[in-house]
């Protein structure tokens, strides 16, 4: 059993108005904690996907575990700004200001982003980067080196595809009536777009930052050269102006693309009130 996608938007936007009336230092807290979550999620598609010679396969590896991180998100209770998105719904309805909107985007971004770099020191310091011979790390870097090469048109509309695959899996869980239904609801549209390689401004707080501070360890820098990975371009700069930025707008372009259509489908105004 489950709702109906008209049951679903009235749920969306029911929801918004919570997280839109929500504190910013709850906001702070809970954005921290979907900023740990993901990056778990990301931590173990490195991982796993470190020591598989085959790109593909190692690819799809990463993208079968990721989707725990918003697993997390979903059920233990949690703000993440790019399901956040979803917010817009409650706008465009009519039902949420647009500054209580921001608020919430604001608040959850950088709590986010907090969250996503404590993981970053956490395991950075923990010895995950030097598992398999230091291949994690040599793994960390790569992603990391791949995503601050990417031009800002191709960044932007990567994010725009992430984005609609992450509402359309936050959207489908709250269809769902069970833990184990919503988990299953999202699990295919985010290994989806992790399979497709699209671009993910949460997860990026931490695969990015991850590899920059990879690199600072001589052992881990000299592995990473010697695989042919382009550690120069793995800068802070990169970080923000190349990568964080144009996702970060493709995300919210994404998720106004769900919120719109769905608005203009669902949740129609009674014509006779």
């Amino acid at each position: 059993m489950m709702y109906s996608p008209k049951e679903i938007a009235g749920q969306t936007v029911n929801i918004g108005k919570g997280k839109a009336s929500n504190t910013p230092f709850n906001l702070l807290l809970l954005g921290f904690m979907a900023g740990m979550f993901i990056a778990f999620g990301a931590v173990a598609a490195n991982t796993i996907s470190a020591t598989i010679p085959i790109a593909s396969v190692a690819k799809a590896a990463g993208a079968a575990v990721f989707p725990v991180g918003l697993a997390m998100v979903l059920i233990a209770g949690s703000e993440l700004f790019t399901g956040n998105c979803l917010i817009m719904l409650g706008v465009f309805s009519g039902e949420i200001k647009p500054i209580d909107m921001i608020k919430n985007w604001v608040c959850v971004y950088i709590g986010n982003f907090i969250g996503g770099m404590f993981v970053c020191a956490i395991t950075f310091m923990s010895g995950n980067f030097a598992l398999f011979n230091n291949a994690v790390a040599v793994n960390t870097i790569g992603a990391a080196a791949s995503k601050c090469s990417m031009d800002f048109t191709a960044a932007l509309c990567s994010g725009i595809m992430c984005n609609i695959l992450v509402c359309i899996a936050v959207w489908m869980s709250f269809g769902a009536k069970s833990v184990g239904a919503k988990i299953a609801a999202m699990y295919l549209p985010v290994m989806t777009f992790v399979l497709a390689g699209f671009e993910h401004s949460v997860a990026n707080m931490y695969f990015i930052p991850a590899g920059i501070i990879a690199k600072t360890n001589p052992a881990f820098l000299a592995a990473a050269l010697e695989a042919g990975k382009n550690a120069d371009i793995v800068t802070w700069g990169n970080f923000f102006g190349a990568n964080l930025l144009p996702v970060t707008i493709g995300n919210i372009i994404g998720g106004g693309i769900v919120a719109l259509v769905y608005r203009l489908v669902f949740v129609k105004k009674d014509k006779t009130t």
